[in-house]
């Protein structure tokens, strides 16, 4: 028995059969091309670029009603990047000006594309980097005649049992080729918790590992393997007593999950009789159909970067208005808080956009989130302008993501104030009182929380920024990764306090983390006296089952005391 490791990415057990991928890497051969050979150079491009989209257009036309919305919305996605000409005209440029052949000017424009990714600070953005190379891989594989095809796994009934996909990586639209496949789970190299495959696998309920490293060198064709998605173990070949102990744990997850179903209409109270907020995070407004269907209480926190991000062009008001309005729409008077932009320099729009163009030093600690709005007033107002037009239609919050500063506040709300009387001469309608709240996810943020709180209507702790910046760990490094831990002592110490500070001031808290939508912090998030939680639309009904049962009143079992007062 072999056991490997890697980033737990969607939770259960996946017991069955490996089918191993090829690497989707294709090899590219590097060579200049003759001036003859210009027109049929650039035709084998353009052509390979046709055919992709073709593909992706089929997939996205034939998928079931009931194929959960993060899928058709991550196949746009990748739709929306074959007809970005960052990938269809920057090579053609490769091609006529340096007279790179077609595979290599791509394969050149993909990577420098996907370094940018890299470098960026977020986590979310970063592992975008995953959608540009499997974007550039299928164009790659039309321009080699290396389909998808021969990837297929074989029929459920010849292997009479179920499959694990073992792949280097694989995009959500080639998941769809598996689907009449007893198709169990997956494990890839690559790929992180934020990653499209990992949060389709979510909503698929699919347990997934990734960032599994040398997995599909490791494990054979056939390998009889085991996924834990919870703790991300990978065990293959494993003994009898590990195939039994964790056949036990499938068959436990498989009956509660028929439970969870139940609980879909029913209220989040715990055992003590108190309400419990849980509302959705989502990426893009497709996003909302999964909110609605897992009856979440609203959308906590709606990011807005993908508005902004792989175009030559910022939105202009009338476009991020359709987007925020067909959000609140949907959630037909529910509450919607959505959190200004939140990108920084090093996270690069286009160079046509004329914006703060300063590569930072250090990204995680330079010009992001609302300083960077603040250094650009009149983009920072036209989404103001169209957010508060949407509070026209429905209850709307306005979030402002990595508040450090009293001063942040005040400039923010003066640009809220200066948006709503640029409306009014407009004749335009919004809100006469929209909310605007903080993220709570720098360290400073939580010690100066007092100072802030008369400044603010509700925070929102952001988890994944908070524990970074507190232990001085980037979870996507492979080498610290094991030390990004959300139960640290100090990072629990400053959720604490947030939340009793904000209570004491009479100031509503929700959490918006990772930490929001893993039950094995519910609990000890109910006896901080958390009462607003805010995740992935897939997370909710598990955490509503630990609300229902749990001893919510029920002391931590390690207090922490000396709990900071700034």
């Amino acid at each position: 028995m072999k056991t490997l490791s890697g980033i737990p990415a969607s939770g259960g057990i996946a017991i069955g059969r490996a089918h191993v991928l090829a690497a989707l890497a294709v090899e590219v051969s590097h060579h200049f091309i003759e001036p003859e050979q210009l027109d049929a150079e650039l035709s084998r491009f353009d052509a390979a670029v046709e055919l992709a989209r073709t593909e992706l257009a089929e997939v996205r036309q034939n998928l079931e009603h009931d194929a959960p919305t993060e899928l058709g919305a991550f196949i746009e996605v990748h739709e929306l990047m074959l007809a970005d000409p960052m990938l269809t005209v920057a090579p053609r440029s490769l091609i006529t000006e340096r007279r790179y052949n077609a595979a290599w000017a791509l394969s050149t424009q993909v990577e420098a594309l996907a370094k940018t990714f890299e470098d960026m600070d977020d986590a979310y953005l970063r592992e975008r980097s995953y959608d540009v190379r499997q974007v550039g891989e299928r164009i790659l594989k039309h321009m080699t005649q290396d389909s998808a095809a021969g990837q297929s796994a074989r029929p459920a009934d010849e292997l009479g049992e179920d499959i694990v996909i073992v792949a280097h990586d694989i995009a959500p639209a080639d998941m769809l080729q598996f689907k009449e496949t007893r198709f169990a789970g997956f494990v890839t190299d690559l790929g992180g918790v934020t990653s499209h495959t990992a949060i389709v696998a979510r909503s698929l309920q699919l347990p997934a590992v990734v960032a599994a490293s040398d997995a599909t060198t490791l494990i054979h064709q056939d390998d009889f393997i085991i996924v834990d998605g919870h703790d991300g173990r990978i065990y293959v070949n494993p003994d009898a007593a590990t195939r039994e102990r964790f056949a036990r744990k499938a068959a436990e997850e498989h009956a509660t999950r028929a439970a969870l179903g139940s609980l879909r209409h029913v209220p989040a109270v715990t055992p003590a009789g108190e309400a419990i907020e849980l509302a959705a995070n989502i990426e893009v407004p497709e996003d909302v159909d999964g909110a609605v269907e897992m009856n979440a209480d609203g959308i906590g926190l709606f990011r807005t970067e993908f508005l902004f991000m792989g175009r030559k062009q910022l939105p202009d008001e009338d476009e991020q208005f359709s987007a925020y309005a067909r959000v609140v729409l949907a959630m037909a008077g529910k509450p919607v808080v959505i959190r200004t932009l939140d990108i920084g320099a090093d996270k690069t729009l286009a160079e046509e956009v004329d914006l703060q163009a300063v590569v930072a030093p250090n990204p995680a600690l330079g010009l992001r989130a609302i300083r960077y709005c603040l250094a650009n007033p009149e983009m920072f107002r036209t989404q103001l302008r169209a957010i508060l037009r949407a509070s026209a239609l429905g209850p709307v919050k306005i979030l402002i993501p990595m508040v450090a500063h009293e001063h942040e506040v005040d400039q923010a709300r003066a640009a809220i104030e200066r948006a709503k009387k640029e409306l009014k001469a407009r004749g335009e309608k919004c809100a006469a009182n929209v909310p605007v709240g903080a993220m709570i996810e720098i360290p400073a943020a939580a010690l100066i929380l007092d100072r802030l709180l008369p400044k603010l209507d509700f925070c929102s702790i952001g988890t994944n920024d908070l524990i970074q910046y507190t232990l001085a760990i980037d979870r996507a490094d492979a080498e610290v990764a094991h030390l990004y831990d959300p139960a640290h002592p100090a990072v629990l110490h400053l959720i604490e306090h947030t939340i009793r500070t904000c209570k004491a001031a009479g100031k509503p808290v929700s959490v918006c983390g990772e930490m929001a939508g893993d039950t094995k912090y519910t609990e000890r998030l109910l006896a901080m006296g958390l009462t607003s939680f805010s995740m992935h639309a897939g997370c909710i009904l598990p955490v509503k089952s630990i609300i229902r049962g749990s001893a919510a009143a029920a002391p931590l079992a390690q207090p922490m005391a000396n709990t900071p007062h700034a």
